[in-house]
């Protein structure tokens, strides 16, 4: 049995029963048998139902926004706001899928050769709580109109969400099996991945999880993508515009509560104007409203679970211990946790460390971009950078330095379907979204053909 609980009031809100290894074997079947048909659908058909799937989500942002709200803490507004985000996705697929696998003309001394891609089959997904819609519409949009087919395993304090996701597709005309949500715990995993008529595996998750599923993966060789944690730092440099800079930052820490795997955990500020800086930054932070999720003027909400919140004070205790000192929050009621910043850190305490995903943000102070671009890379993840400054082109010559999957300048390191997405180092490998997404499960076939 699933339960599933809302974090802010403590209350159950429903409880699920899960599918018996006979049910999830009937699924895995009908996901096969409707991949064999929708892969010989047209682009055309594929894409009506995606751009009716887009309409869908923006008709029912305020429901689904809602329910995220409930299973998971998020602010009401930024709830909806996922939900919209995932409208956009189902769009940009529905027009540019045709476009991104079209056949490749190669030329070789055959009279003809060329580069098609074709879908791999039935996909699954293995999809966190923290962005309970987003996070699946990214494998889901790009995924369908690949003409694959695929099977979720969602995040059990979500379990509304993900039943609420299939649905969706359901009545924007997808045909049954195209996608299906699997209601299971994570001992299932395994036993389904291992099932031949799963192809392969995609996973937004822990470190550990990423581990599990993708050594599943090696010994059956099958293709796993992995988007896990962030440890991202935020550069201010000198020259940096600070008032835009601060904002830039609240925003890159806190929204979704900072649970989030590519937040900036680590606000990295050249000597020159850390004073300055901190002083607003910290004077923004203390601003911040928190409070009920449903409230439409929350931005801090509560963390998904209050074992989270735990986690991440004893992270921070351990480094109190070591030194460090909080600037402002460092309290914990419950799976409330207020925004948090931590100066005088050091490269080896935890909160500098290991990932910290909730709303703590730590402090550390360099002297030129070298030792910026160190700090930043003195990490086991590698998701992105985001770099502040007001010397856009020197700053490109640096680019090369920073081992993360994305360099921001002057903005939030974030996901954006025209771009790819996924990280380097423990962070992951593969990647979502963009042209690059859509072709991780595909099989890119060549074709010679001589007369």
């Amino acid at each position: 049995m699933i339960t599933t609980i809302n974090p802010y009031t403590g209350k159950e809100l429903a409880r699920y029963e899960e599918l018996s290894q006979n049910e999830i074997k009937e699924r895995l079947k009908l996901g096969n048998e409707t991949f064999l048909k929708w892969r010989k659908s047209s682009f055309e058909l594929r894409s009506s139902h995606m751009y009716r799937l887009s309409e869908l989500l923006k008709e029912r942002k305020e429901e689904y926004g809602k329910v995220i709200s409930e299973e998971m803490g998020k602010p009401i507004t930024q709830a909806a706001a996922e939900v919209e985000k995932c409208a956009w996705v189902c769009e940009y697929y529905a027009e540019h899928a045709v476009s991104f696998l079209q056949d490749e003309a190669i030329k070789t001394d055959a009279n003809h050769s060329y580069i098609r891609f074709d879908p791999l089959g039935l996909i699954l997904a293995v999809m966190p709580w923290n962005y309970p819609f987003w996070q699946v519409f990214r494998f889901v949009a790009p995924a369908l109109m690949a003409g694959n087919t695929g099977v979720l395993k969602h995040a059990s304090s979500v379990m509304h969400s993900a039943n609420l996701i299939e649905e969706v597709i359901l009545d924007a005309g997808f045909p049954v099996g195209c996608f299906q949500n699997l209601v299971i715990g994570s001992d299932k995993v395994e036993s389904i991945l291992r099932n031949p008529l799963v192809k392969a595996v995609t996973l937004t998750g822990s470190e550990g999880a990423g581990k599990a599923v993708s050594s599943t993966a090696a010994s059956e060789i099958k293709k796993s993508v992995l988007e896990l944690g962030g440890s991202n730092a935020f550069i201010v440099l000198d020259d940096a515009d600070i008032d835009t800079s601060v904002a830039l930052a609240v925003n890159a820490r806190y929204q979704n509560t900072g649970q989030s795997c590519i937040a900036a955990k680590r606000l990295l500020l050249q000597e020159g104007i850390a004073t300055k800086f901190l002083k607003k930054f910290i004077k923004a932070v203390e601003h911040l409203k928190v409070g009920d999720p449903a409230d439409k003027e929350t931005y801090i909400g509560v963390l998904a679970r209050e074992d989270l919140a735990k986690t991440m004070e004893e992270q921070l205790q351990r480094s109190i211990e070591m030194g460090a000192e909080i600037l402002t929050g460092g309290k914990r009621d419950g799976a409330f946790f207020a925004p948090t910043v931590v100066d005088n850190v050091t490269v080896d305490m935890p909160v500098f460390r290991e990932e910290t995903f909730g709303p703590l943000l730590t402090v550390n102070r360099f002297k030129d971009i070298q030792e910026a671009i160190d700090l930043s890379n003195d990490s086991a993840f590698g998701l992105g950078v985001t770099i502040c400054t007001g010397n856009i082109s020197t700053i490109e010559n640096y680019v090369s330095d920073f081992n993360e999957g994305a360099v921001f300048i002057n903005d939030l390191v974030k996901s954006d379907p025209r771009l790819p997405f996924g990280g380097v180092k423990r962070s992951g490998f593969g990647r979502e979204l963009s042209q690059l997404g859509i072709r991780e499960f595909v099989n890119a076939k060549t074709v010679y053909i001589k007369r």
